[in-house]
């Protein structure tokens, strides 16, 4: 018993290191319901400090809203943004991963003596660590590191697309909303001139042919009117899934803020690879596989184990001393991942390069597309207070009686088709700044502000 005393020693050692070590099982159940909210006031409306030195800023809810501020709204409690707490800790679990180095190998044996000319039973006793992984453990840490300020750019990213995508859908209902007023208003007051026809032709003071142009505009407006408040149902069930809202749910939008003409937008294009997300979450993913190819000739090492022994055999005769255990590297030498690895680096190059020349192109092409916009709003303005001129005179004329009702509705279905003329004209112009102020890298937090759990504030 006496000569098993070291075996036993080993044996609880490692056997209270293995028990020390362990993590325990804590469930995680699944949500039992759905988490929408039924009003705006409900929503995390709460902006994060993003420095040190500055206090968290509220949105007003009460108050009717801007576009920018709804996408702020969409950061903060867009359903599909819940899932960055998780995406974050798996990337910062590669981190711990990348750090661990292999553990020690222990072997134990025993053999009882059974006969022969012994006198006790033999034990032997190995301990050996593969020192290979050494080797490549800065470039692998450096690597996971990158790789997690790559995942917090990308989730960065994802949270301006939510809000550009909350921006432009608040934009076109404001303007929407715009177009469904004047087009109601037109819609009245064609019901009101038709019927007014309707009693004439009944008291023969006036022909069909006279009713019928107004009854088929009155027909092709109420078709707009009615298609304007399905494409309405249909943003407003878009916005309020982005923000975690009822479908049924609404909250007054402010007009969109009046667009500022950018003079140096060519500066800001050159520097936009700074302020992008994604860009810089393609230079962090580039500057990981450039550790990896690091990581990979690195591991040309050969596998290289080194130990030691310790035995008695039968006789009590007790030896002890050094093992190495390495790969000669006749047919692999790492070919495999030195390849792949250059391979996922030239491939993170060449995708930067697609990325930088597709930002270039459509931020030239937002320019252009704004600066026709704003030519063409200029005289669709013009257009649109010389028809209400002529209008406003036309009504003078039908009080008068020197013009009829089908005359006066003419006037009117031009004040209208000119008045939606520029606000189609605006929205595309908001649309545009919109997406220009993305491109550039504008307008939006620099850091992450969807929050890290599902708790709701008041």
């Amino acid at each position: 018993m006496t000569m098993n005393h070291p075996v036993f020693l080993v044996c609880a050692w490692a056997c209270a290191l293995l028990v020390g070590g362990c993590a325990s099982y804590q469930p995680l159940p699944l949500p039992e319901r759905a988490q929408l909210m039924n009003g705006v006031g409900e929503l995390h409306h709460s902006l994060p400090a993003t420095a040190t030195h500055e206090v968290s800023k509220a949105i007003d809810v009460q108050q009717p809203l801007d576009p920018r501020q709804v996408g702020l709204l969409a950061i903060l409690n867009a359903p599909e943004l819940r899932t960055e707490r998780g995406e974050f800790a798996v990337a910062q679990a590669g981190v711990v991963q990348s750090g661990l180095i292999p553990n020690p190998s222990m072997s134990l044996g025993y053999a009882a003596l059974l006969g022969g000319p012994g006198i006790a039973g033999a034990w032997t006793a190995s301990l050996a660590q593969d020192v290979a992984s050494l080797v490549t453990y800065k470039s692998r840490v450096a690597a996971a590191k990158t790789h997690v300020e790559q995942v917090n750019a990308d989730l960065l990213w994802k949270e301006w697309q939510v809000a550009q995508k909350a921006r432009l859908l608040a934009v076109g209902i404001y303007w929407t909303d715009q177009s469904l007023r004047f087009s109601r208003t037109q819609l009245n007051l064609l019901t009101r001139t038709a019927g007014e026809m309707q009693r004439a032709v009944e008291q023969n003071n006036a022909t069909l042919p006279d009713l019928t142009p107004l009854l088929a505009s009155r027909a092709a407006l109420a078709q707009s009117v009615a298609t304007l408040k399905l494409q309405q149902l249909k943003n407003w069930a878009d916005l309020n899934a982005l923000l975690g809202l009822v479908p049924s749910a609404r909250f007054a939008i402010a007009a969109p803020a009046a667009r500022q003409a950018s003079d140096d937008v060519d500066a800001l294009a050159a520097s936009v690879s700074r302020r992008r997300p994604d860009l810089v979450a393609l230079q962090l993913g580039y500057r990981a596989a450039d550790e990896g190819v690091r990581s990979a000739i690195l591991g040309q090492f050969p596998a290289l184990v080194l130990g030691g022994t310790w035995g008695m055999d039968t006789s009590k005769v007790r030896t002890a001393g050094p093992t190495v255990t390495f790969d000669v590297p006749i047919f692999k030498r790492n070919q495999d991942q030195i390849a792949l690895s250059r391979a996922t680096r030239l491939l993170l190059r060449e995708q930067y390069q697609v990325r930088l020349d597709a930002t270039e192109s459509t931020i030239r092409a937002l320019r252009t597309r704004m600066a026709v916009v704003a030519t063409q709003l200029v005289g669709a303005q013009q257009d649109a207070a010389t028809a209400e001129a002529q209008a406003a005179t036309a009504r003078a004329a039908f009080a008068a009686g020197n013009l009829d009702a089908r005359a006066l509705t003419d006037y009117a279905s031009t004040v209208l088709a000119r008045r939606l003329t520029v606000i189609d004209l605006e929205r595309a112009a908001g649309e545009a700044q919109v997406g220009l102020e993305l491109e550039l890298g504008l307008g939006l937090p620099q850091t992450r502000l969807a929050p890290l759990d599902n708790a709701h504030e008041s």
